[in-house]
Parts: C-alpha cells; structure tokens; sequence
C-alpha cells in the first residue's frame, strides 16, 4: 500500500475501535511524518542528517551510518524497521521536541505496526519522562477578577461553568443541554478523556444564568454554540480566557486548563476528600489528583520565612 492507503486504513482502524477524533487526528498526523520521514523526505529539514549519506551524529560514536534501505521511496512502508523508527524518535529529541510529543509519536507507531501491519514493534525504545512540572494554578482573586471583566455574558457563563464545574476545554465545547441537570446542579460529562463517562457539579450561582442560556435549546444543542450554530472550537474557547486573563492584568502563565488546576486546588484548601476530587475530575489514578497537593496553599501559610 501507498502512504495514502495505509494512512486510510489506520484511520478506519482507529475509527472502529472507538478512538476521539482528537487522538485519531493525532496518531495520523505522527504516523504519516514517520512515513514521510521513512521515505527520506523528511530529513531534507534535519540538521543532523543533511549530508549525503545521512549520518547521524553520536555521542557514543562519531557517526552512525543511516540506512539507505530505508530511504529507497520504493521500500514497503508497511515494514517493521527498528533502526527507522529509533533515528526517527533520535531526530525529533535532537530538535528538542518535549517530551509528551516524542510519547504520542511512540504511541502512534505502536498502534500502526501492532495493529495494521501484523508486525509487533521490536524497536527498544522506551517512552521519554515527562518534566514534572506543577500545574498554574490561579487564586480565587484571580479567578474572580477574570469573571468581572468578562463583558460577554456567554463568555462570562462559559468561563465560570469550566471554573464551576471544573472541566476541561473540549469537555465544555462538547457540552449538551440534556447533559445538565438543573435541579441536582450536576452535569454529565460523557465520552471524556480515556472514554469515560462522569457526573460532576456546578455551583448554585450561575443556575439561572445556565438555565436562561439553554431554554430555548433542544437536548442535542451544544449548550455554547458560535456564531454559525455549531460548537465553538477548542481555539475560540482558549481565546476566549487569554483575552480575559489578559485584561484582568494576571501575568501568570495561564491557560484554559488553569480553570480546571484552580478548581480541584481551591476544593482541596476548602478540606474537600481527595478521592472525591478524583471522582469530580475523573481522574482513573489518585495520583494524577495528588498533584495538587503540592500546589495548595494550605501548609505554606502556616511557615514564615528565616528573614521574618
């Protein structure tokens, strides 16, 4: 098969085993770089590997001869080269891509080999470690300066339902109105992150606002609609906070996300159980949720400086 044809294939495949759209578009973007790259033309934008042989620089060695095999644009590109693919993950480490990419272009070549070419992949490389970085958190100052000054009452609404509610962004643009429950302040959050369906709340404040949002709404409306009728997309939301953040005069390094950091934070200094936290954000591990206890403010307060 061509690239195209195998590019269809892991497509379908992806589709059939019930994939979001947003890993499908994710794994076939990486899949067909990697094809690209097998057939060479992918190095042309590769420092290291611009000469004519495409050596490629080593520190354990001071070259290492690439393959010409897998440069031949005649080569089956359905097979399992191992040598291909560690000079494929040792390229974009050496442009010093981070290391959530370099994970999700591992993943993706394990689903296409393992799953549309019958080959398992033998190549020994091991997943890259994630900087443990703690998340941005913003106060409830903060929070509330940002709400103040959104003028837009759907912006205003959408923002303070993903702080409210703690949800992610493309959980609130996926939002339906027969997924809110106005009399028990809950939403039903289906097909989440890792497929998931879970319930989570809203508080109290903002009921009348929702509910004057949605009344003339159908069940299968998105309860944020743009301009054209359709669900805002992940881009528009995201402009949406920076704008907001931006004119609340907050410097912090801030994203949409920091909305759902701030909730599951502020919950925990208020004493709420982690574990029901975990429910609300519908984490699968506790210790996805414990990061937060390393970003509360609770055991800080307490301690004063030497300097004091």
């Amino acid at each position: 098969m061509n690239k195209q044809e195998l590019l269809n294939t892991t497509e379908r495949e992806l589709k059939i085993r019930n994939y979001s759209s947003k890993t499908i578009k994710t794994y076939l973007h990486y899949i067909s770089e990697y094809l690209d790259y097998k057939s060479s033309t992918f190095l042309q934008d590769i420092e290291p590997y611009r000469n004519k042989n495409y050596q490629i620089h080593s520190s354990s060695q001071q070259t290492m001869r690439y393959s010409g095999k897998v440069l031949d644009k005649k080569e089956n590109l359905e097979k399992m080269d191992p040598e291909s693919i560690k000079n494929f993950i040792l390229a974009k480490k050496e442009r010093d891509y981070s290391p959530q990419t370099i994970n999700l272009s591992i993943n993706s070549l394990k689903f296409f080999y393992n799953n549309l070419t019958g080959e398992k992949m033998r190549a020994d490389i091991r997943m890259a470690k994630r900087n443990k970085k703690l998340p941005v958190v913003l106060t409830r100052e903060e929070v509330g300066r940002i709400l103040e000054l959104t003028v837009n009452k759907k912006h205003k609404l959408l923002l303070s339902l993903a702080y409210g509610a703690g949800l992610r962004v493309s959980e609130v643009i996926d939002l339906r109105v027969k997924d809110v429950d106005l009399g028990n302040l809950t939403l039903h959050i289906k097909d989440a992150k890792g497929k998931k369906d879970r319930i989570t709340v809203f508080p109290e404040k903002i009921k009348i606002e929702l509910e004057e949002s949605i009344k003339d709404k159908t069940g299968d409306s998105v309860v944020f609609a743009s301009e054209r009728g359709g669900p805002l997309s992940l881009r528009s939301a995201q402009k949406i906070f920076e704008n907001n953040l931006h004119r609340a005069g907050i410097k912090k390094d801030a994203s949409f996300h920091s909305l759902r950091h701030s909730f599951a934070t502020h919950l925990l200094e208020n004493g709420t159980d982690i574990r029901y936290i975990q429910e609300l954000l519908g984490h699968a591990n506790i210790r996805t949720t414990q990061i937060y206890t390393k970003v509360t403010n609770m055991g800080l307060k307490g301690i004063k400086s030497p300097l004091q």
